[in-house]
């Protein structure tokens, strides 16, 4: 597509994947410990199935901004960066880096959505089938299981044309976004700066 995209750098490919590896179990393990904590204090199914149908809807936002990453085109941005528009620098930057931000968005943050809403579903199907027999509560989880699947890779199925075909606008409110987010820390000094100096 007439990326300009940046040669990858040097390093090594055994401590970067050492470094991922560690990060998705840590970060796995901090996010399925708060969904189990928060669904074990769910009394309500709808409640549990929202929380499910929560992550899931990450996994596939995520899955769709990694391959929007790896089909934008990073001319168009340059553009606006010469004109200084929020989150142009940003864009590019997710351009440039695609690899790592497919790696971070499809695999760390897809995996570990994955892997936490089966377990969701899971405990939802051990909460529904105290009162069934084994073939009932057999019929649930394999329904459960089915379900999950068929919602994840449903999803991120129907999101991958939208990725490709409008990948530069994805990656455009991406950028935006996390523009966003680093001006506003910024905003926030400056205003306990003002008051600093007004209180003086």
């Amino acid at each position: 597509m007439g990326n300009n995209k940046s040669n990858p750098k040097k390093g090594s490919p055994m401590k970067h994947a050492v470094l991922v590896a560690l990060g998705t179990f840590f970060l796995a393990v901090l996010i399925s410990s708060y969904s189990q904590i928060l669904l074990h204090n769910i009394e309500s199914v709808i409640l549990a199935f929202l929380l499910l149908f929560v992550i899931i809807f990450i996994g596939i936002i995520f899955d769709i901004i990694g391959i929007a990453a790896t089909a934008a085109e990073e001319a168009p941005f340059h553009a606006r960066a010469s004109r200084r528009l929020q989150g142009a620098n940003q864009s590019i930057w997710l351009i440039r880096n695609a690899d790592k931000v497919a790696n971070f968005c499809n695999d760390v943050v897809g995996d570990i959505c994955g892997t936490v809403s089966g377990s969701i579903g899971a405990l939802i199907v051990f909460s529904l089938v105290k009162n069934f027999s084994e073939t009932e509560s057999w019929v649930i989880g394999t329904v459960m299981t089915g379900f999950v699947a068929a919602l994840t890779v449903g999803g991120k199925a129907a999101g991958k044309s939208t990725a490709i075909y409008k990948a530069n606008n994805i990656i455009l409110v991406v950028g935006q976004t996390l523009a966003w987010f680093q001006r506003n820390p910024r905003k926030g000094k400056q205003v306990s700066k003002r008051q600093l100096k007004g209180k003086r």
